[in-house]
């Protein structure tokens, strides 16, 4: 089964709860505590839900997908006939006369 490396930061000063429910039984759920970072693999298809603990019991914070927390970069698309713009490095400024900056390459 393929698998999403995901990670979700916890941006509140209080713990929370997260828990990835997915296809084929698939079930995750760790205590995040404040601005602690969770790194973690999930099928495409799952939800991450956000619980905290408020004064009336269990809140659900938020639901997401799964890939909103994807830490893979998308793959580039272009429009058909044309060709993915790149980023290419200039040489080393010690080894060469040319100055050291990015370059776009189309």
């Amino acid at each position: 089964m393929a698998q999403l490396s995901c990670g979700y930061r916890n941006g509140t000063d209080r713990m929370v709860i997260v828990r990835c429910i997915g296809p084929d039984e698939f079930f995750l759920e760790r205590v995040v505590f404040p601005f602690e970072l969770l790194s973690f693999l999930a099928p495409p298809g799952s939800v991450v839900e956000i619980w905290t603990h408020g004064l009336g019991g269990p809140e659900l914070m938020e639901s997401l997908p799964v890939e909103q927390l994807s830490l893979e970069p998308d793959e580039p698309t272009a429009p058909t006939g044309t060709a993915p713009r790149t980023l290419s490095i200039a040489p080393d400024p010690e080894n060469s006369r040319e100055p050291a900056d990015w370059q776009e390459a189309v």
